[in-house]
């Protein structure tokens, strides 16, 4: 069994405790899937975030801040998932590894950062490539609050690699992919992969959101824009865009939320 890593872990506390304030969350004990281990983790409650999300459906505030709830990590085999309990037979492999050892113990990332790409190389290794593209792109926005660009931008070209890897795309996961290559500074690829997508007469709220990222990329800009830039004003419920943190995108789940959430008030 791998010897316990250093990380930043909850102390044990007496009972169940509420988690970090503000994000949704409460301690209990858990066990480890792995390694059997017992400790305290945060038991991740997502709520309906009031901005709208990023392009690449970051959900606004106040969801946007809690990340650091998003998955549980192991204190002694380093272990990370959204739920450490539970483990596929391929995970508690990869664990063992040494790429995973490193991903983890790598000071030279953010130590967040380092849960979502230890979360993603875990998943790759059970064969979820769009899962672990997700992973990694978590791990790109935690360098963006990390103010660490050039690793955004090099995990923004990873996520695309395993989304591209994985089973087809359908149009609304090659908007992320769209975004991400524009976030990466890959503009031209962005740009045949926007048009492409524009030419195949996608549903009307993808159309509106390809069609801003196609004067984003004319622009050369890199930047950071929400999807209340493409498509109309919001209504005055809550923008609901991350259901689930351990559920992976599929078929036209968040988008559907986004027309229904987005749409004019009648």
């Amino acid at each position: 069994m791998p010897r316990p890593i250093p990380g930043p872990f909850d102390a044990a506390r007496n009972g169940p405790q509420p988690g970090p304030r503000g994000t949704g969350a409460r301690l209990t004990e858990v066990r480890c899937a792995v390694c059997g281990t017992e400790s305290r983790q945060a038991r991740f409650r997502p709520f309906p975030p009031e901005g709208a999300p990023d392009l690449d459906l970051r959900p606004g505030e106040p969801l946007r801040s809690t990340m650091a709830s998003w998955l549980q990590q192991c204190p002694h085999c380093s272990y990370v998932a959204p739920e450490i309990a539970h483990a596929h037979p391929a995970a508690i492999e990869a664990v063992g590894t040494a790429p995973f050892r490193a991903l983890i113990v790598d000071t030279a990332h953010p130590p967040l950062a380092r849960r979502f790409l230890g979360y993603a190389y875990v998943l790759e290794e059970t064969g979820a490539l769009h899962a672990a593209a997700e992973a990694t792109l978590q791990a790109a926005w935690a360098a963006d609050d990390a103010r660490k660009p050039d690793l955004a931008r090099a995990w923004r070209g990873d996520a695309v690699a395993l989304w591209r890897a994985g089973p087809p795309l359908d149009a609304e996961q090659t908007v992320r992919v769209v975004d991400a290559l524009r976030r990466a500074e890959a503009f031209e690829d962005a740009g045949v992969t926007a048009e492409q997508l524009a030419a195949s007469q996608p549903p009307e709220a993808v159309a509106g959101v390809i069609a801003l990222e196609l004067r984003l990329i004319a622009l050369r800009d890199s930047g950071r824009h929400t999807v209340a830039s493409a498509l109309p004003p919001p209504a005055r419920r809550p923008h609901a865009t991350h259901g689930s943190i351990a559920k992976r995108s599929q078929g036209g789940g968040w988008w559907d939320r986004l027309r229904r959430l987005w749409r004019r008030d009648r």
